[in-house]
């Protein structure tokens, strides 16, 4: 295997990793319950460590990324490789429901963290052998990156910094209820944590396709026709999901996500674009870190709405709003970029 094949595998199985671990607990949490005798809004914010965590170490990761390099480095087709990652991103997302749901009623909701650990761990150990037999081999670095002037620069982080907050709130919270929802309103469907696990990966996987579709009209069409659309269509469907039920609402759950997801690639393709390479990987750490700072506000917001509420319907409609926002910020976004062309590209 290639030196760059091979570190473009292990950022994916990186990518999966990530999801699959953050995302255990939301499933998990169904079957501690009746064990530690504490109902689902006391225990869910026992995850707000790990998600800060997660933020936090974002700067160092994208610190040594800009030495090791980057999944984007030297590619043309941004989009589609950014697509594709983001495939492996809600793979793990989608199983982590699944592998939790299954080891919590098979072995015990322990299991559903040890397994895992024991997994990425072993992953871990692998790269750290990949990377030590290749490190004498370095990729070529280009810098080709969108020129555009500081007015409109400053226009898209401002951007950016919007929709990867409110994005970040979104994600987290519609991942994270998920599972509950799901438990409340799919009653007619299934009784146990593991169908329930089963259920939530069908969703996700499905609506992981929206990563390839987005990446693939990002590498073809200016970056602000995704976006726009991609943003307004989440507004109904977050509104439409505080009400449905049964089969609706498992439907709802896929198109919601689909949008929630293919959000993903286009905050990526925003840094890709307007970044210089050699600082790339340190402004996605920068985002990464804006992204799980605001995500994990989304584990108090989930546990109060359904503790002082008892369902998730104000949830989404908060989701809801902050889905405006973020489309009312991406209208803002330059459209210079619909006049550039390769051409125009710094060499």
């Amino acid at each position: 295997m290639g030196a760059s094949r091979g570190m473009s595998l292990f950022l994916n199985l990186g990518h999966t990793l990530d999801h699959l671990l953050m995302l255990i607990f939301p499933t998990v949490v169904l079957a501690m319950g009746a064990e530690l005798g504490r109902g689902y809004a006391d225990l869910l914010p026992l995850s707000l460590g790990g998600f800060i965590a997660f933020g936090a170490f974002s700067i160092p990761a994208g610190w040594l990324a800009d030495r090791w390099s980057m999944l984007v480095a030297n590619r043309e087709n941004v989009g589609r490789v950014l697509g594709v990652n983001g495939v492996f991103g809600n793979v793990g997302v989608a199983f982590s429901a699944l592998i939790a749901g299954a080891l919590a009623d098979a072995v015990g909701w322990r299991a559903a963290f040890i397994v895992p650990g024991a997994i990425a761990l072993g992953v871990g150990a692998a790269f750290v052998l990949f990377t030590s037999e290749t490190q004498a081999e370095t990729p070529l670095r280009r810098s080709g990156f969108y020129k555009a002037s500081r007015a409109d620069l400053a226009r898209v982080f401002a951007v950016l910094t919007v929709a990867t907050a409110c994005g970040g709130v979104i994600f987290n919270a519609a991942t994270i209820s998920m599972p509950k929802v799901f438990d409340e309103r799919l009653s007619a469907l299934t009784h146990s944590t593991f169908g329930i696990g089963m259920l939530v990966c069908g969703v996700y996987l499905i609506a992981a396709v929206a990563q390839l579709c987005v990446g693939w009209w990002l590498d073809r069409r200016p970056l602000k026709s995704v976006f726009v659309p991609v943003v307004a269509l989440q507004v109904p469907l977050l509104a439409l999901a505080g009400t449905t039920e049964s089969y609706l609402m498992l439907a709802t759950a896929v198109a919601m996500m689909f949008f929630v997801f293919g959000q993903i690639p286009i905050n990526d393709a925003m840094i890709a674009r307007y970044t210089a390479e050699e600082w790339r990987a340190r402004a996605y750490a920068v985002r990464y870190v804006v992204s799980f700072g605001a995500s994990a506000l989304a584990v108090p917001l989930v546990a109060w709405v359904y503790k002082s509420s008892g369902d998730f319907k104000l949830l989404y409609y908060v989701l809801g709003t902050l889905a405006f926002i973020t489309f009312t910020a991406a209208l803002l976004f330059p459209t210079e970029e619909e006049k550039a062309t390769a051409k125009e590209m710094a060499a």
